[in-house]
């Protein structure tokens, strides 16, 4: 109900994305370990089924937009991160290079995504403008003042804390599974 929403003080809906909206999680986990021991199908399977099993037990509380966000994340993350582990011959170490060279460009590609797809998104979900997002979210955060102090100030850290922890997390459990013999190399 849109208008609902239009009468919900934004330091109400600052609260709410703070919450819900930068949510550091560790879902990308599973994702990294198939993506080194069977392959990049194996991991946008794992991404997709992990999106499906959220909106079935516990629905959507960003409208559909953070799943639609989380779909442009797989993308951005599984397809350059195994075209270079694939190109450096898929050792142990062309993994972490491929991870590290992945993160600017993933951060990168959320900025321009979250400024021209999620945000805009998220404004029309809400019934409510572009720079009215940006001023709920600066209920919270005093430094934001525009979409550009926005993705300075809250897109960039979020995403060098969530990716960077979902990499080197991921890539430990593979090491420790490849180590201990539990998965045979695949891909």
């Amino acid at each position: 109900n849109v208008q609902v929403v239009k009468k919900i003080k934004p330091e109400i809906w600052g609260k709410f994305l703070r919450y819900n909206y930068l949510k550091v999680d560790f879902s990308d986990v599973p994702s990294v370990i198939a993506l080194f021991s069977i392959g990049p199908a194996s991991a946008v399977c794992v991404e997709v089924i992990k999106i499906l099993i959220k909106l079935f037990t516990v629905g959507t509380n960003s409208m559909y937009v953070g799943e639609f966000a989380n779909l442009i994340g797989i993308i951005l993350y599984i397809f350059p991160t195994w075209f270079i582990y694939k190109k450096l011959g898929k050792t142990r170490k062309s993994a972490r290079i491929a991870l590290i060279c992945d993160l600017p460009i993933r951060i990168a590609m959320s900025c321009f995504t979250n400024a021209c797809i999620t945000l805009p998104l998220y404004a029309t979900a809400m019934g409510i403008s572009l720079d009215e997002v940006v001023r709920i979210v600066a209920s919270v955060n005093p430094a934001i003042t525009d979409l550009t102090t926005f993705i300075i100030l809250a897109t960039i850290p979020f995403n060098f804390i969530k990716v960077g922890l979902n990499f080197v997390i991921g890539h430990l459990l593979y090491e420790r599974l490849h180590a201990a013999n539990v998965m045979r190399k695949v891909a």
